[in-house]
């Protein structure tokens, strides 16, 4: 499902020297895996997902997602996949504050060909999945941590994608409020989806099916 050849990220330095935050990453990943990254460096941990995203071009790569080379395709074209089949989950949960939890799963509906009235059906719908039918009026700041998080992933569940990516899902929650959170992530792959995330905590990755390991920006298992 997911195929990446030979990774090479290089930033320029101010001296004009370059450094290779990822080296020679080969990575496959099957339909419906939960799958977990555990890079111990805060350091450019987001860089492969915001790749796999199709958010960052590397220096030198190949790209399958469902046997197509997508690293050739056009960027609408990457734009759409990304709309509709993949969605990201960021670490700060990038909820909008003038928002109320409602307004944030609907808006990447807007996007789609569905009518207002089924799109608020909806969000209604997958904010009860992660069990915040009481807030859906509620804003960001009228949010905990956990909540907010809560709207995140419903928002990306309500456009029905095939691949979840999560950067850091349990940062900044107490060990009661990430089980939950990762006992939610298995529900949803067990409804034939595949989620990948990222996380510098080895106890979050042995909740996933596999673990891939980065260490000195290279696969190491």
């Amino acid at each position: 499902m997911i195929e990446l050849k030979n990774i090479i990220k290089s930033y320029k330095l101010w001296n004009n020297d370059s450094i290779d935050i990822l080296k020679s990453i080969n990575l496959n990943i099957s339909k419906w895996e939960f799958v977990a990254i555990i890079w111990p460096s805060w350091s450019w941990k987001s860089t492969l997902m915001n790749i796999i995203w199709m958010l960052d071009s590397p220096t030198s790569w190949e790209y399958y997602l469902w046997w197509t080379r997508v690293d050739k395709l056009k960027d609408s074209i990457q734009a759409e996949i990304r709309s509709k089949k993949i969605w990201f989950i960021f670490q700060n949960y990038s909820l909008l504050p003038r928002m109320s939890a409602l307004e944030q799963v609907i808006l990447p509906l807007s996007y789609q060909w569905i009518s207002s009235k089924d799109a608020k059906k909806k969000a209604i719908e997958f904010l009860n999945k992660v069990w915040l039918g009481d807030k859906v009026k509620n804003r960001p700041n009228e949010l905990s941590w956990w909540q907010s998080q809560r709207v995140a992933i419903a928002r990306a569940l309500v456009v029905n994608p095939d691949i979840i990516l999560a950067d850091e899902p349990t940062w900044a929650l107490d060990s009661k409020t990430w089980e939950e959170i990762l006992n939610l992530f298995k529900e949803i792959n067990s409804e034939w989806k595949t989620v990948i995330i990222i996380t510098h905590d080895i106890s979050i990755a042995e909740k996933a099916s596999r673990i891939i390991k980065i260490k000195d920006w290279e696969i190491v298992s």
